[in-house]
């Protein structure tokens, strides 16, 4: 059962809205960007909304770096590239410099990663025809790695 939008003083409430916040928080870490638009769409109201996030960002029950950074470690496992991780960040809201300087910290991992994902989708051989080379750099590039991460990941001389 869908929950109830709140409406009048339901709608303008701190505590509920506070609540609300930490419901979705306590699932999963969010981007501010997130939890404001959740608590919007929902039928709460965007001025308290905003300040019911600063709150809960003050006291650092809501915090942007720690979502980026889990954000930004997920997806690495998963074989997920730079270009298609930070997308899928400023789609979430998330302020670009913060997402620029995570993502360069991970910058020695992501041409091993894309090794890593060729490896496991294509098998340890590299491939020798060029239809082929290009079928997998396409699926590399679909995974968002850069032109030059397919390079190396292409090349094999990637330390396992």
């Amino acid at each position: 059962m869908k929950p109830r939008k709140p409406d009048g003083d339901q709608a303008r409430d701190p505590q509920r809205i506070r609540a609300a916040a930490l419901d979705f928080l306590a699932r999963r870490e969010h981007s501010a960007g997130e939890i404001n638009a959740k608590l919007v769409t929902r039928g709460y109201d965007p001025d308290v909304v905003v300040a019911v996030v600063a709150d809960l960002a003050g006291a650092n029950l809501l915090s942007d770096v720690r979502f980026v950074e889990e954000f930004v470690a997920s997806r690495l496992r998963r074989g997920s590239g730079p270009l298609k991780i930070r997308e899928e960040l400023r789609g979430r809201g998330v302020d670009g410099s913060l997402v620029e300087t995570t993502l360069d910290r991970y910058a020695d991992d992501w041409a091993e990663t894309a090794a890593g994902v060729r490896r496991k989708r294509f098998g340890a051989a590299l491939p020798r025809e060029y239809a082929e080379r290009a079928r997998q750099a396409r699926f590399l590039q679909q995974r968002g790695f850069s032109a030059e991460q397919i390079r190396q990941a292409m090349k094999g001389d990637i330390d396992d």
